[in-house]
């Protein structure tokens, strides 16, 4: 992209390819998310056991209804 600038010969010498480190560093990334996002069962495979949903917090906030507060 800019080979064929003295200035940024010089950044890269001074410190480093900074945008190749970057671009590696996210295409790393980009592959472990793909292994975590991969489904857990293969299409073909019969599921395995659902887990119950998960109970909450045990608290829900509840809106305030719009007008006067009383304290």
């Amino acid at each position: 992209m800019f080979q064929d600038s003295p200035i940024y010969d010089r950044l890269v010498a001074e410190c480093g390819d900074v945008p190749a480190q970057v671009r590696r560093e996210a295409e790393r990334v980009s592959r472990e998310l793909a292994v975590v996002m991969r489904p857990l069962h293969a299409p073909g495979h019969a599921p395995g056991p659902e887990r119950p949903p998960s109970p909450g917090t045990g608290w829900q906030r509840t809106a305030l209804l719009p007008g006067p507060r009383t304290h």
